[in-house]
């Protein structure tokens, strides 16, 4: 049923258009009437072809390759802060830069904060983001910020398919991805193990130890992230051999770059289950074809970005998922 008050309006940039048209007939809304493209030099060049004066405006953009996602999302916000929207929430499903939280060593930068201080300047009033990487992140914002997340969504999928024996696995025992597996577990009323890695190098993983019986149990790793999925799948090999029935793999965000389709074509991962916070190319879906299985994160955006808009609580959207069309 159209969402009909004529105050919400949802744009997208070039992020992940499929996903923001997903959310827009979800809620019963069209896309807002945006023009986005390219001069010559590669400068963004943006157009708002509609009124947007004193309306609730929702951009939704994954800043997948941020480089040049997060600059249009910027543009984007400016854009309709000049044209006088009277709120302007940055529904950003994948936040990039978010596992550079923090100084590992002498003169880095905290990029997960720039990017914060960048969305708000630009003129966000509200940011409406899924599973960020560390939850500290949420600290860096000076403007509310709502965190989804997708794990009860997996929950459900796994759960449906009544696997023997399952144990959830953490597959790195820092960077905040235990709380994020404990959550998978306590849904499938399963018990957690941690696999224990080193890192000698950014990009590089080694399993040290598994904390947890596995043993003849069906693993589900449970990960925000898979980029190059060399975790992920040292986990998988690490888990088979210490008498893991099978293993399955479920992230948040499937970046999947650089060697991660190739590494996963040949990991023992019967199936890898995943939302849709940012587009997986058809490349890479081909190559998993029977083994990957993506999940729709839409309606629980949608519903978000309804309830934001009726200044209505969302915590109860974290308890389990919803598949009833928003209200």
């Amino acid at each position: 049923m159209p969402y009909g008050d004529g105050r919400l309006k949802v744009f997208t940039g070039r992020a992940h258009p499929e996903l923001a048209l997903e959310v827009a007939e979800h809620i019963g809304l069209p896309l807002g009437d945006l023009v986005i493209e390219n001069f010559q030099d590669c400068e963004t060049r943006v157009v708002i072809n509609e009124n947007v004066r004193g309306v609730d405006a929702f951009i939704i953009q994954p800043t997948i390759r941020p480089n040049e996602t997060l600059l249009e999302l910027l543009i984007v916000i400016d854009a309709l802060r000049r044209a006088s929207a009277r709120r302007i929430t940055a529904v950003i499903p994948y936040y990039g830069y978010g596992r550079q939280d923090r100084k590992t060593r002498g003169r880095e930068p905290i990029t997960a904060k720039l990017i914060a201080n960048l969305l708000v300047t630009a003129g966000a009033d509200r940011v409406l983001t899924v599973d960020l990487h560390v939850g500290q992140i949420q600290g860096f914002f000076d403007v509310p910020l709502d965190h989804l997340t997708g794990v009860p969504l997996l929950a459900e999928h796994f759960a449906g398919l009544e696997l023997p024996d399952p144990v959830v696995v953490c597959p790195d025992a820092g960077e905040g991805g235990i709380p994020r597996a404990r959550h998978l577990a306590e849904l499938l009323a399963a018990p957690l193990a941690i696999v224990d890695k080193r890192r000698p190098a950014p990009g590089v993983s080694e399993v040290v130890h598994v904390i947890g019986n596995v043993r003849g149990k069906t693993a589900i790793l449970m990960d925000d992230i898979i980029d190059t999925a060399g975790t992920i799948v040292h986990a998988a090999e690490a888990l088979r051999e210490l008498g893991a029935r099978e293993v399955v793999a479920a992230c948040v965000h499937p970046v999947l770059s650089g060697p991660a389709v190739p590494r996963l074509v040949g990991a023992p991962i019967r199936e890898l289950a995943v939302t849709n916070t940012i587009p997986v190319t058809e490349r890479a879906a081909a190559a998993l074809a029977g083994r990957l299985t993506r999940i729709s994160i839409a309606g629980l955006l949608g519903e978000a970005i309804v309830r934001v808009h009726e200044d209505r609580s969302i915590t109860e959207l974290m308890a389990a998922p919803r598949s009833e069309p928003a209200p």
